[in-house]
């Protein structure tokens, strides 16, 4: 039986640049480095969830085919890989104090059926959300459906 998520994958294109972000600025704790000579072994965890492991995954073999490797890297750099989103108990406090840090945010803290979230970018293009979960969510209007929307 599954218990839950242990590792989570994040694509980056260096790891001591993506120990400087997720460790120096995001507060994560690094969980495991280790070279395994084909390859380095990092994961971090974020602060209090010690077992929810982030493995900063350095795209090449022996997972992936350096033509594949090519290919995810520029993928990373365009911002096309799945997003990260972190929960956090107070979402326009986190956002001051990693903008404080030298955090660059694509969106600032908005209010959302779900809570109140931002969005910004590791290093390497990554997007990356944050969350504040509503108490209770609302229902989605038209304003919700106004600012999703694309523009034409």
């Amino acid at each position: 039986m599954i218990t839950g998520i242990g590792i989570h994958s994040v694509y980056v294109l260096d790891q001591d640049a993506a120990l400087d972000f997720y460790v120096g600025k995001l507060g994560f704790t690094v969980d495991t480095d280790v070279d395994m000579g084909f390859m380095r072994w990092l994961t971090v965890a974020p602060p209090g969830q010690p077992d929810r492991l982030i493995l900063l995954e350095k795209p090449g073999p022996p997972a992936l085919s350096e033509e594949a490797a090519a290919k995810v890297r520029d993928l990373v750099t365009q911002g096309a890989m799945p997003v990260t989103i972190f929960a956090t108990d107070d979402c326009r406090g986190t956002h001051a104090a990693l903008v404080a840090k030298g955090v660059e945010f694509s969106q600032d803290p908005e209010e959302q059926p779900y809570g109140i979230d931002c969005a910004f970018r590791d290093p390497f293009g990554n997007n990356l959300r944050m969350t504040q979960r509503a108490a209770q969510e609302r229902p989605v209007d038209a304003d919700d459906i106004a600012r999703w929307a694309p523009e034409s």
